[in-house]
C-alpha cells in the first residue's frame, strides 16, 4: 500500500554549500556595484537639500504663504496675516470676515494644497505666547480649536490632544508646551501632551519662574496665594496676599499686607525688612539677595547686613559673585567686594551662561566679547550666537567671522558643510566662493550677505538689493532700495520684511 506521507520524506533536500557559494556571489556583486557607484560619483558636489520651510508672504497688501524656495504655497489673497505655528509643517491658520465692532471673526486651516483642513471645528486658531521682552511666538506643535463652544487641543497632524470641554485655553506666559485651561469657573494648567499637571480647582494660576518645573502661584477664591509645585502638591501655605515671581534656595518673596518679606518652605519668615522690593535671590554660596530701595539696587545677605549699598540703577547676578550693574544710562560689572571689574562705559550686557561669555554693546553696536573670566577675546558687530551648533558669528572689518566658545576661529565650512556658496571680499568688492575656495561669483557686488538654509543669499549693487540661488545664478537683480531694513534676507525673489519679529517675506 502506498504511504500518502511518503512523497514528502523524498523530496530532494537542499544542498546548503551551494546556497552559501549563492549569496556570497550576490553580495560580491552588490559591493561591486557600489564601488562602481562611487567611483562615477567621486568629484561630484554633495548637496544636502534642506526640508521645505513655509513663511507668510505680503503683496499688493495681500498676506500669502510661500515655500522655502520662494514658490507661491497659498497666493496673497487674505487681508490677514497667515499664522504659520510650524514652519516645517504645512498647516495655516487664516483669520477672516473680521467685524472689528463686534469683535467678531472666522478662521479656517489649510495645507500646503490649498486646501481646508480640520473643518469638524467651529474655529481653529494657533497660540500665541511671548517672554519678559515681549519677543512674540507661536507654540508650534498643537493649535487650539472650537466645538459646541468649547475649547480643546489638536496637534498638526489633526490628533485630538485635550478634549474640546474647556470654557477657555491660553499659553503660559513665557513657557512652552504648558498651557492655563478653564474649567467651570476654575483654572488648571494642562500640558502639551493632553496630561492634566494642576486640576482646575484654582481662581487664577501663574507660573512661578521660567519653566513649569519650578512650581506654580496658585489664587484661592478669597484673593489668597500660594504655591503647589509640578505635582500639585502644596508647597507654600494659600494664605499670602501676592507672591512675586523670584525664588531660589527654597526662598520666595510674598507680601502680607503691603508688607513684602521672603519665607522658606515651611513658611517661616527668614527677611523681613530694610527693603521695598526684592529683586533677585542670589545663588547658594552667597546666601544673600538684590534688594530695591528707592529705586536703587544693592545687597544684603539673608540677616539684613548691608553688603553693598542701594547705589545702582539696575543689579543683576551674572554668576557666582559677579553681577551686573547699571549706573545711569551705562552697564558695567562688579563684583560682590564692590570692585569695578568692568568699566560703566556700555549701552547693554548680556551673559550667556550655556557659552559662558559676556557681551559688551556699545553705542555704536559695536559688541565686546569676553570669557568667563572677564577677559576681552573678540571685537566686532555680533551677527549671532548659535547655541546649538556652538559659535559666534562677528562682522570684522567688513568681513564675517565665526569662532567657537573656546574663541578659535573657524571656518564657516566647520558648521555649515552643506551650504555651496562663501561669501568672500576682494579689493573693497564682495563675490562668492566654493568650499575649495575657486570663485564662483566674480567680486563685483558692494555688499553681499552669506548663503542662508534655503540656499539664498541677498546681493548689493549701485544701492540696491537683489538674490542669487545656491548655484550662484540671479533669481531677482538687484532691484530693492532695503535701507530702512535691519536684517537683509531673501527666499527667490522675497525680501525679509521690514518688521523682523513678524517673520514674513515682502514682494513690491
Amino acid at each position: 500500500m502506498r504511504s500518502t506521507g511518503r512523497r514528502y520524506e523524498t523530496e530532494p533536500k537542499l544542498n546548503m554549500k551551494k546556497v552559501f557559494a549563492v549569496i556570497i556571489a550576490i553580495i560580491v556583486i552588490i559591493m561591486f556595484i557600489v564601488i562602481i557607484k562611487g567611483i562615477l560619483s567621486e568629484g561630484k558636489e554633495k548637496v544636502t537639500i534642506a526640508s521645505t520651510s513655509y513663511f507668510a508672504s505680503y503683496k499688493d497688501n495681500k498676506w500669502g504663504v510661500i515655500d522655502s524656495t520662494g514658490n507661491n504655497v497659498i497666493d496673497p489673497s487674505y487681508s490677514e496675516m497667515i499664522v504659520i505655528p510650524n514652519d516645517k509643517e504645512g498647516v495655516f491658520i487664516c483669520t477672516y470676515d473680521i467685524n472689528y465692532e463686534t469683535g467678531e471673526y472666522k478662521t479656517k486651516a489649510l495645507n500646503e494644497k490649498n486646501e481646508e483642513i480640520f473643518t469638524e471645528y467651529e474655529k481653529v486658531e494657533p497660540i500665541s505666547n511671548a517672554d519678559n521682552n515681549n519677543n512674540l511666538w507661536y507654540e508650534n506643535n498643537v493649535i487650539k480649536v472650537q466645538k459646541d463652544g468649547k475649547y480643546g487641543l489638536i496637534n498638526l497632524k489633526g490628533r485630538q490632544i485635550v478634549k474640546p470641554e474647556y470654557e477657555e485655553i491660553n499659553a503660559v506666559p513665557g513657557i512652552e508646551n504648558s498651557f492655563k485651561v478653564k474649567k467651570d469657573g476654575k483654572y488648571g494648567i494642562v500640558d502639551n501632551e493632553g496630561k492634566i499637571v494642576i486640576k482646575e480647582q484654582y481662581a487664577d494660576i501663574d507660573v512661578l519662574g521660567k519653566d513649569n518645573k519650578s512650581g506654580f502661584i496658585v489664587k484661592d477664591e478669597s484673593g489668597k496665594y500660594g504655591i503647589v509645585d509640578y505635582s500639585n502638591k502644596q508647597v507654600l501655605e494659600i494664605k499670602y496676599d501676592a507672591i512675586q515671581k523670584v525664588y531660589g534656595n527654597d526662598l520666595y518673596v510674598v507680601k502680607i499686607g503691603n508688607i513684602q518679606k521672603i519665607v522658606d518652605k515651611e513658611n517661616n519668615e527668614v527677611l523681613t525688612s530694610g527693603f521695598d522690593s526684592i529683586a533677585q535671590i542670589l545663588s547658594n554660596q552667597e546666601n544673600a539677595v538684590i534688594f530695591v530701595k528707592d529705586n536703587k539696587y544693592g545687597i544684603m545677605n539673608l540677616s539684613g547686613q548691608i553688603l553693598i549699598d542701594a547705589q545702582y540703577d539696575y543689579l543683576k547676578e551674572a554668576k557666582a559673585g559677579i553681577f551686573i550693574a547699571k549706573s545711569g544710562d551705562k552697564y558695567g560689572i562688579i563684583n560682590m567686594n564692590k570692585e569695578e571689574k568692568i568699566a560703566f562705559q556700555y549701552n547693554s550686557i548680556v551673559y550667556n551662561q550655556k557659552a559662558d561669555i559676556y557681551i559688551l554693546e556699545d553705542s555704536n553696536f559695536n559688541s565686546n566679547v569676553l570669557n568667563g573670566n572677564l577677559e576681552s577675546k573678540l571685537t566686532g558687530i555680533l551677527i549671532d550666537l548659535n547655541e546649538t551648533k556652538g559659535y559666534l558669528k562677528l562682522r570684522i572689518n567688513d568681513e564675517y567671522k565665526y569662532y567657537n566658545f573656546k574663541f578659535e576661529e573657524k571656518q564657516e565650512t566647520d558648521f555649515f558643510p552643506n551650504k555651496t556658496l562663501f561669501l568672500s571680499k576682494k579689493d573693497g568688492k564682495y563675490g562668492f566662493v566654493n568650499k575649495d575656495g575657486e570663485v564662483v561669483i566674480d567680486y563685483i557686488y558692494d555688499d553681499a550677505t552669506e548663503q542662508n538654509n534655503y540656499g539664498f543669499a541677498a546681493i548689493k549693487k549701485d544701492g540696491r538689493w537683489g538674490s542669487i540661488n545656491n548655484k550662484g545664478e540671479i533669481v531677482q537683480e538687484p532691484t530693492y532700495n532695503l535701507d530702512e531694513y535691519l536684517l537683509i534676507d531673501f527666499i527667490g525673489r522675497w525680501h525679509l520684511g521690514l518688521d523682523i519679529n513678524m517673520n514674513y517675506y515682502n514682494q513690491l
